[in-house]
């Protein structure tokens, strides 16, 4: 099951400054791509190979994100990432993402549910929109 969250780990680890999402300069986030057999969640605290998607185009371990130097509105904080694109991508049963941070051992930040399979029999970029880095809609926000 993939269950859409940021991770209790992540939440955590944010109160004793591990990651560092300042654009260009903080640390590496990526993101995977999961089936959806995968066990994916909360309490998922490190990157995990189990579950994610194989095939043609995918490199395990997914692809770097670019992140957005976090900022507020009011009293809420927040960040995102820019759009991300799997190029050339083949696989039937993608159904979520894991995002985290590979310069700090791979601790987790969040779980994508994308709502179902995304199925792609020929080669082709996968996106992934990422809301607008915003008080009420970014991807990583602290009201």
């Amino acid at each position: 099951m993939i269950a859409q969250t940021l991770t209790t780990s992540f939440k955590v680890q944010i109160l004793t400054a591990t990651h560092d999402f300042t654009a260009s300069t903080g640390d590496t986030f990526k993101m995977a791509l999961y089936l959806s057999t995968a066990s994916i969640g909360a309490d998922t605290t490190v990157y995990t190979a189990t579950g994610e998607i194989t095939g043609t185009g995918y490199v395990a371990g997914g692809i770097a994100l670019t992140s957005v130097t976090p900022t507020s509105t009011g009293t809420t904080a927040f960040t995102s990432f820019s759009d991300a694109t799997f190029t050339g991508v083949v696989d039937s049963d993608i159904a979520g993402a894991l995002i985290y941070n590979s310069s700090k051992s791979n601790k987790t930040v969040a779980v994508l549910d994308f709502g179902g399979m995304k199925i792609s029999t020929v080669a082709v970029p996968l996106v992934i929109t990422f809301p607008t880095a915003s008080a009420t809609t970014a991807i990583i926000r602290f009201p």
